[in-house]
Formats: C-alpha cells, sequence, structure tokens
C-alpha cells in the first residue's frame, strides 16, 4: 500500500469569555478544549478513521509525544509529514477518549505562530483543529468513501481556517467583533502582529 499524507479538520468551539478566563487563570497563556478527531465517522474528505486505527495511533501519540511535552502542532497545514519547529503554534497537553470522540487539551505557545493563533482566537475567528498523519486508504462500499488503512501514523494535530469535516470549526464567540470577511480580518491581525 501507498501511504500518503491524510488530513482532516474539526471544529474547536470556544467562546470570548472562555478565552479570557484561560489567560486570566494560566499566567497569560490560552489553554482551550474540544473535540480533536472523531472515529468512525466519514468526513468531508469521504475517509472513516476506524476506532481501532485511531486507537493505537492516539496510545502511541499519548505515550510518546503528549506525555513528553512534544506534541507540537503548526498554524495551517505544511505539505510535510515533520512538525517545522519554527511554525510550532501550540502543544496538545491531555488527550482523552469520549465514546468515538477524540478530546484534547491545547496549550497556544508564545511563538510567533502562537501568538496568530492567540490572536485569531481572540478576534472572534472561526478555526478548525486539523489531523495530520501518513497512511493509505481502501475504497469502501459506499460510494465516494474510503477507510483508512491500519498503517497509519499520526504526525500532529494543527489549526487551520479550511475544514475536511462538516462544520469543523473551533469558533470563538464575541459579539464585539464587526462582520468583516475573513481573509481581511486575519490579514489584518497578522499585519498588526508582525509590525509589533
Amino acid at each position: 500500500m501507498n501511504k500518503k499524507l491524510l488530513v482532516d479538520v474539526r471544529p474547536f468551539e470556544i467562546s470570548r469569555q472562555k478565552i479570557d478566563e484561560s489567560i486570566k487563570e494560566n499566567d497569560g497563556r490560552l489553554i482551550v478544549k474540544g473535540v480533536l478527531q472523531r472515529a468512525e465517522s466519514k468526513n468531508q474528505n469521504g475517509r472513516v478513521y476506524p476506532r481501532d486505527v485511531l486507537l493505537k495511533e492516539v496510545s502511541k501519540y499519548l505515550s510518546e509525544q503528549v506525555s513528553e511535552r512534544r506534541a507540537l502542532g503548526e498554524l495551517d497545514h505544511p505539505e510535510s509529514s515533520v512538525v517545522n519547529l519554527n511554525n510550532a503554534s501550540h502543544n496538545i497537553i491531555e488527550m482523552h477518549w469520549d465514546g468515538d470522540d477524540l478530546l484534547g487539551t491545547v496549550e497556544v505557545l508564545s511563538t510567533p505562530a502562537g501568538n496568530i493563533l492567540k490572536e485569531l482566537f481572540k478576534s472572534g475567528i472561526k478555526l478548525g483543529i486539523s489531523s495530520r498523519g501518513l497512511g493509505s486508504v481502501e475504497p469502501m462500499k459506499e460510494e465516494d468513501t474510503v477507510e483508512v488503512q491500519p498503517d497509519f501514523e499520526l504526525i500532529a494535530f494543527d489549526f487551520v481556517s479550511n475544514p475536511s469535516t462538516h462544520g469543523a470549526f473551533m469558533r470563538p464567540v464575541n459579539e464585539g467583533v464587526e462582520k468583516q470577511k475573513p481573509e481581511s480580518k486575519i490579514e489584518s491581525i497578522i499585519n498588526s502582529i508582525m509590525r509589533g
């Protein structure tokens, strides 16, 4: 089987109040919680992740990455199977199962990419969290559906703007933010951060 890069996005819902509370309670750090991945459910990429495949990889990821504070992710998906430390924006600090949902706790880092991520959250930008891994897929009986195979290797969870999973956004709620096109708001935030 030929392994390829597999990416799948889920929503990560968080309110403005929770953002402010997290920053206050964690000495300026933003820590968020939400669904990281879902087993046995077809996403918009037409992929289904069997529970046993995810259980194996999540267990490995917990012991080799999360427990050693090395479960880093990036802001946007790179076309790589390696996490680039220059682009690290967050660290997964805890993961657990609730039925077929993999829930997690994510610490936003004080890196350049992490500061952009934090400001996007604070500005009410809708974001998704996306798994990145290597693996092969096989067609299922249902048309336009493939099943991720046991050779799947979880690499990271990245924050992204374009979800593959229906409704897969992590979205802070902030009534004070004017409705603007997301592109112009994101560009404005990034430019503001880059200028200092």
